[in-house]
């Protein structure tokens, strides 16, 4: 039989449900999902089988109105992810429509007409009425000709099959890109560290600041089949050390905690974590620590 493999780009605003739906192509959690907007920052490929088909999906940072290096970073690298790709899906919040953000997103889209096809998929489609979806969905194809429009919900699987069908029947002809059993192709210090940066989000809440990145400092395999994981959480500011150690470091031991057992699940054997609070007033500016992202520091100028 004749196998397909190649790329397709999740675009689309902050939230907008992009590393939801690769969770769910994919059937592992490959991308880090939280509340909080903009927390994908590197372009996290997730791989999923289809048939005969390899679908290699590109989940880019959520596209907006850059304010700072970092912000302009993660822009560059969701478009740079899209111009690699073999087709885009564009994900738009059905209850939140066609917002100016999405109409930025369209009229970039427009400028790249022609370079490969563009699917829409109006997500969260149990959050609004039916005619109002049905109205959304001829005013975005009035304003761009998709070669195809889904509605899903990423979150509660609606669609989400359909659409890995036809995505899968879309892929160029040729061998697969990666062996069938790979669900990811970042290395695993950089899972790690994407796992720990997303339980410090979801226990912080809205009290964490943006200004910090989690790096896997060590990765140290051991006899008995463990794996020693050594992790430095960087912040800008002593204030924000504090709020992450929490009273007689509380916080910090249930974070740590949250972590160490997802990535047990995911390793599928032990793990040691260790972490530690740092503060670099100025991580923001180090090329270094884009690099550990995934991410060129020379697009955030």
């Amino acid at each position: 039989m004749t196998t397909r493999a190649g790329f397709v780009a999740l675009i689309g605003e902050p939230n907008a449900g992009k590393s939801t739906l690769l969770n769910a192509m994919v059937g592992a959690k490959v991308s880090i999902v939280t509340h909080k907007v903009q927390t994908t920052r590197a372009r996290i490929r997730g791989v999923a089988m289809e048939g005969q088909s390899q679908i290699v999906f590109v989940d880019t940072p959520g596209i907006f109105r850059p304010r700072r290096r970092l912000d302009r970073a993660m822009v560059n690298a969701a478009w740079g992810g899209a111009a690699d790709a073999d087709m885009i899906v564009l994900l738009v919040e059905a209850h939140r429509g066609l917002t100016p953000g999405v109409e930025s997103i369209l009229e970039a889209l427009r400028g790249r007409e022609g370079k490969q096809p563009v699917a829409l998929a109006i997500n969260k489609i149990d959050k609004v009425k039916s005619e109002e979806l049905l109205g959304l969905t001829a005013k975005l194809n009035e304003a761009f000709e998709f070669t195809k429009t889904f509605m899903i919900s990423a979150e509660r699987g609606y669609g989400v099959q359909d659409l890995k069908e036809w995505l899968a029947g879309e892929m160029p002809e040729g061998p697969w890109l990666y062996p069938e059993d790979q669900i990811a192709d970042l290395p695993m210090r950089m899972i790690a560290a994407e796992i720990t940066r997303e339980k410090l989000t979801l226990r912080l809440h809205e009290e964490l600041p943006y200004q910090l990145t989690v790096e896997t400092e060590s990765w140290e395999e051991r006899k008995d089949g463990s794996a020693r994981i050594d992790q430095v959480i960087y912040v800008a500011r002593d204030g924000h050390k504090g709020i992450i150690l929490g009273k007689g470091g509380e916080t910090i031991k249930a974070i740590s905690k949250a972590a160490r057992e997802e990535m047990i699940e995911f390793l599928d054997r032990p793990v040691h974590l260790f972490l530690q609070v740092k503060v670099r007033p100025n991580w923001l500016e180090e090329a270094e620590r884009y690099s550990e992202m995934g991410l060129d520091f020379k697009d955030s100028k």
